[in-house]
């Protein structure tokens, strides 16, 4: 899980899009607190963040080079402000990762829809965002490019060609010289995609494999071209390997406002949203905007931290620490072939895999004593890819093998919230795999009542 803030001169207008003709004296935060925010998600269990540093609107949250329109013109910090550095800082203090999120598009600015955007303004934003913050473990793009706006005064609307403005395999070389572990994100990728939906939802299957294509059946490889309506599954057997990433906002705006602070997602919609994005492969990236103090507001630290408590009393122990775990194909040859594996390092199973040529194949699980659980997670070796095409788990209750859940694709993670079931004894077969299947991690979990609202 990564965390998304969403903060710029809109939560001062209580506007979702600025037009790029506010004024910079309206951002002044009273009490900005960047370890609030980020030690906020760190206690909630999220590995990053991501900051938008520029939205649409063009107002940058860096004292930057490349415009006048930025926290240097704001009362902030008496106009020596740098927001970028602030919540980096604190994201390094709280042992999570920082990610950038620059809106290609930029409302405010005169330059807008000519070259000398490209090359005088936005590539040097990245570039003074990769170059001066430390490691960037993520860069955001999406497809919301060219319209009306302000444009240095011009206020008249302009349209750009999405496929080649931007001169995107140029501004993805530079991100990959300057940042070369961060990830990409658009709805064609490079490094993930967008899930093609903001409710925080991946499909089912989902595919880390994927195929960017338009209406036309034409591949795609420009953010904003691609057909939405492929990305929530991807492709089985795409082209590249873009994993989903599904964002959503903890409230039914991207910024704060004051009439959605009785609005927020509870930790139960929060854990119904993790099972649907995490516990099926692709990440959730949930959107959580600071209010006009500069801090998340109460409501949401409160639900976010009922989040991370109901995360913690379901995942905390492994039911399946010390079982044994015998393997076999399904056809019936002898275990003693594939040999046992046993769980590892706390959660973790030791890797099984079948020979090469065994694409069909089962573990049984063999728990110290009886066991009740009610949440099953597996994980396939994503170095190797994503090869299962087909899984179930069984349960041995009264004297039988009962299939208590069933999927087509499991990927970096596949999460089952399944009824209450007792047993000590646990089949997971592999009913059809593109290779030979690599599996590293079972687990069998008992989460306790329901979240609370």
């Amino acid at each position: 899980m990564n965390a998304f803030v969403h903060f710029t001169i809109n939560t001062f207008t209580d506007r979702e899009w600025g037009e790029g003709d506010e004024p910079p004296r309206l951002f002044n935060p009273t009490d900005f607190d960047a370890d609030q925010i980020v030690g906020t998600f760190a206690d909630a269990g999220f590995g990053g963040v991501i900051l938008t540093c520029k939205h649409h609107d063009g107002f940058c949250l860096w004292p930057t080079e490349t415009t006048a329109h930025s926290i240097e013109a704001s009362p902030w910090r008496g106009g020596k402000g740098d927001m970028v550095r602030e919540i980096a800082d604190a994201a390094t203090r709280h042992g999570v990762r920082f990610g950038v999120y620059v809106s290609p598009w930029d409302r405010n600015n005169a330059l807008y829809g000519t070259p000398e955007y490209v090359t005088e303004v936005y590539r040097p934003q990245l570039r003074e965002l990769l170059n001066n913050y430390g490691d960037i473990f993520e860069v955001w793009f999406d497809g919301a490019n060219g319209g009306t706006g302000y444009y240095g005064g011009a206020n008249e609307e302009r349209r750009i060609d999405r496929q080649t403005y931007y001169h995107w395999d140029k501004t993805w070389a530079m991100v990959r010289t300057l940042a070369p572990n961060a990830v990409m994100f658009s709805d064609v990728g490079p490094g993930c995609r967008w899930i093609g939906n903001e409710r925080g939802i991946a499909g089912d299957p989902c595919w880390a494999t994927y195929t960017p294509r338009g209406p036309d059946g034409e591949e795609r490889s420009a953010p904003g071209m691609s057909d939405y309506r492929q990305s929530p599954t991807g492709t089985r057997d795409g082209a590249a390997w873009i994993p989903g990433e599904c964002d959503v906002s903890i409230r039914p705006g991207w910024f704060w406002h004051e009439n959605e602070n009785d609005k927020v997602r509870g930790a139960a919609n929060l854990m119904d949203l993790y099972l649907q994005s995490v516990g099926r492969g692709a990440n959730l990236l949930l959107n959580v905007p600071p209010d006009r103090r500069g801090c998340l507001h109460e409501n949401d630290v409160a639900n976010l931290h009922a989040f991370g408590e109901h995360l913690r009393a379901t995942f905390g122990e492994n039911l399946a620490i010390g079982a044994t775990f015998d393997a076999s194909d399904v056809r019936g040859e002898d275990p003693d072939r594939y040999g046992p594996a046993r769980l590892v390092d706390a959660d973790r199973w030791s890797a099984w895999t079948t020979d090469d040529n065994v694409r069909t194949a089962e573990v049984i699980v063999t728990l110290s004593e009886p066991r009740t659980f009610n949440m099953i997670r597996l994980r396939e070796d994503i170095r190797l890819g994503q090869r299962v095409r087909g899984v179930s788990v069984d349960a041995w209750v009264d004297g039988t093998w009962s299939e208590v859940a069933s999927a087509e694709s499991v990927g970096a993670s596949r999460i089952w919230r399944v009824g209450a079931v007792t047993t000590d004894r646990v089949r997971v077969r592999v009913t059809e795999a593109a290779a030979c299947p690599a599996l590293s991690d079972f687990g069998l979990y008992q989460e306790p009542l329901p979240a609370s609202p």
